[in-house]
């Protein structure tokens, strides 16, 4: 049974209206304006975060991941040094408030260039402060150190030795505070040759405890020798009790528009479906491009 279907960062329909929640500037433009345009910035994402979150209540959405953008070039400051920080933190208190009383669903999914595998200590510190900052949003927000509230990332590469590469995020992982480390969970990959959920299982679930967020699309490149039923069971497998495992679907732009020239792996801008959970409960993340248009129509047309 699929308990929340959700979307990713962006919603269509408010863009439209100039509600959106990823303002950001190039780094030279950081430098000439500073802070005081990274608050202006800042405070404009989160006022249009609490618009999302009420319309997503008012279409009964209830499942929504955080732009890892609401605040530019964040690694860079603390929130307390903006000038609106006050209002800010009000904003999000608020938020988190709102979104607790409905019980909405907010993860996050920082980008690929989070590499905690890394040899390289100054990706693996970068990574650190990336997905701790993460965790900072989420404790403005009053989430909960759970997985429910996930910060989910890959492995990232394998670096011709998956076995090295696997002990070394293990390891990593366990720098990370309480707080960020309890919300963080890994996902398979869309390549034969990097992470499939029997390795995550394997390697990294049963060393550190990390849950795994089953994606639909992924497993079909990256099987593991494993049916979709298996595989999805597998990862469902690693969720605490208590908590409705979280997944991501979406389906391949090549296919749906017969078009053979577009890499298969490229989302597609709506989802046909069917999802089929196996009788499992799950919580499911839409990737297609057309957000929660495609939400809705997928929700109009199968559920």
């Amino acid at each position: 049974m699929i308990n929340e279907l959700g979307y990713a960062c962006i919603n269509a329909t408010l863009q439209k209206q100039k509600i959106f929640t990823n303002r950001g500037m190039k780094q030279a433009t950081f430098k000439a304006k500073g802070l005081e345009y990274v608050s202006e910035l800042a405070l404009k994402n989160v006022i249009d975060l609490e618009k999302i979150i009420h319309w997503n209540e008012l279409n009964n959405i209830r499942f929504f991941r955080i732009s890892s953008d609401l605040f530019p070039w964040y690694s860079h400051y603390n929130i307390e040094q903006l000038n609106n920080h006050t209002e800010i933190l009000e904003i999000l208190n608020r938020i988190g408030i709102y979104a607790k009383a409905h019980n909405h669903r907010l993860g996050a999914h920082p980008g690929p260039f989070n590499l905690l595998a890394s040899p390289n200590e100054e990706v693996v510190k970068k990574t650190l402060i990336e997905l701790e900052n993460h965790s900072k949003i989420f404790d403005m927000l009053g989430l909960s150190e759970t997985p429910f509230n996930k910060i989910n990332i890959h492995i990232g590469a394998t670096y011709n030795n998956k076995e090295l590469a696997a002990k070394t995020w293990v390891t990593n992982v366990k720098r990370l505070s309480p707080a960020c480390k309890s919300r963080l969970t890994v996902e398979n990959d869309d390549k034969a040759s990097m992470w499939s959920v029997r390795e995550l299982y394997e390697m990294v679930y049963k060393e550190c405890g990390v849950p795994i967020v089953f994606d639909y699309h992924h497993h079909s490149f990256c099987t593991g020798d494993l049916s979709e039923y298996e595989a999805l069971s597998l990862a469902i497998k690693t969720w605490p009790a208590g908590i409705i495992p979280a997944t991501h679907y979406s389906e391949s732009k090549a296919e749906h528009l017969n078009d053979p020239t577009i890499k298969r792996q490229a989302h597609s801008e709506l989802v046909n479906g069917p999802i089929n959970s196996y009788d499992h409960i799950i919580d499911v993340m839409l990737e297609c491009k057309g957000k929660e248009v495609g939400l809705l129509n997928y929700r109009k047309n199968i559920q």
